[in-house]
């Protein structure tokens, strides 16, 4: 417990703050979040990652075309599976988030300049305001990373996937990249702040065209998606 302690005060807390301060600088020469994103975010990940004796694989780099935006939907186990998606994903991404992650002082200022999209779930409407701005920015080119089950694993197993995330796709016609992230929860699941050494394997799978899809037919991608993502955390 002494070195969860450790590290959340030196390489979370002040650490953090220090990558979060910088991140808010580097966003005064990039007013699309990409330079915050690749020498701050990502950066700040590996240190983080670093510290706390984690190792990451990353593997299927080659389904990316670099000329195309992609929405990335990975399975939700821990934590760590946003530092590891910053440190190794090598693309430009906005994650999609809980709005209250970007009310934090110092750290929820450098996500907005990276230009993350802070959902608000407090009412329908507002939420529905949210998704067209992820729609707008994923049409201006940027690519997205969202956690579709809407919140980690309890039990490390695949929960059911949730609508917000398809309509993103249908609206703005993007390929989805499915993600398995696989050994995260053993080093921090839900619910504990103890932090274990170990690896985490990050998988992708090969891009869903959702062109042809509709929302009445929604489920039919939900169930393709789901289905691909269950495949690659069972191999």
């Amino acid at each position: 417990m002494i070195r969860s302690i450790f590290i959340w005060t030196f390489i979370g807390i002040i650490n953090t703050f220090i990558w979060a301060l910088f991140g808010i600088f580097l966003s005064l020469f990039s007013a699309t979040g990409r330079i915050t994103h690749f020498y701050c975010a990502a950066l700040w990940s590996k240190t983080i990652l670093w510290g706390s004796g984690v190792k990451v694989e990353i593997n299927g780099l080659d389904v990316i075309d670099k000329d195309k935006t992609y929405i990335y939907i990975p399975n939700h186990l821990s934590v760590f599976d946003i530092f590891a998606l910053l440190a190794y994903l090598p693309v430009d991404f906005k994650f999609i988030l809980k709005k209250e992650l970007m009310q934090i002082p110092v750290l929820g200022w450098a996500m907005r300049r990276a230009r993350y999209i802070g959902i608000d779930r407090s009412s329908p409407a507002k939420a529905k305001r949210t998704f067209k701005q992820a729609v707008d920015r994923i049409k201006s080119g940027a690519s997205i990373v969202i956690f579709a089950e809407g919140t980690r694993s309890k039990n490390g197993h695949l929960q059911p996937l949730k609508r917000g995330a398809f309509y993103l796709a249908i609206d703005s016609g993007a390929p989805i990249i499915p993600v398995a992230i696989k050994g995260s929860y053993k080093i921090m699941p839900k619910g504990t702040f103890k932090i274990k050494k170990g690896s985490i394997t990050i998988q992708l799978g090969r891009p869903i065209e959702t062109i042809h899809y509709k929302r009445q037919n929604m489920p039919d991608l939900i169930e393709k998606v789901t289905g691909c993502l269950k495949s690659m955390l069972e191999e």
